[in-house]
């Protein structure tokens, strides 16, 4: 796994997505939650987990104007200049990603599952899903 933290964005997929979202925004954000509830992928990989978590922690920032998490100062930028009210419809689509990427079917909770750090992950996506809720 290239993970190098438990954060959104502490691993080189959510990283490298952070200039998606700069680049394209909402588009962005929906793209990855659609992906990852896509009801024809009986698996989630990975990369799209990252991404659809990075995406929640970005719609997150956006809602309750804590940056905090972002590791990308783009991202941030683009963030603090994003109108919540144009988002919050990604809200319900946010809360049904982060529970794919919690549940069977997806790689991430089997990646972190040996992992000492894996209550910590586990605990920042409940973090997430407390704050969309």
């Amino acid at each position: 796994m290239s993970a190098w933290g438990v954060g959104p964005f502490q691993n080189e997929a959510a990283a490298e997505y952070a200039a998606e979202i700069v680049q394209d925004g909402a588009y962005a954000l929906a793209e990855a939650f659609d992906v990852a509830l896509d009801p024809d992928n009986d698996y989630l990989e990975a990369e799209e987990g990252h991404r659809a978590v990075a995406a929640a922690e970005t719609l997150t920032a956006v809602l309750t104007g804590d940056t905090s998490a972002l590791t990308d100062a783009a991202l941030r930028a683009w963030v603090q200049n994003a109108d919540a009210a144009e988002l919050t419809h990604l809200r319900g689509h946010a809360m049904e990603a982060l529970e794919r990427v919690l549940g069977p079917g997806s790689e991430l909770p089997d990646l972190w599952e040996d992992s000492e750090d894996a209550d910590a992950w586990r605990e920042d996506i409940q973090r997430l899903r407390a704050a969309l809720s």
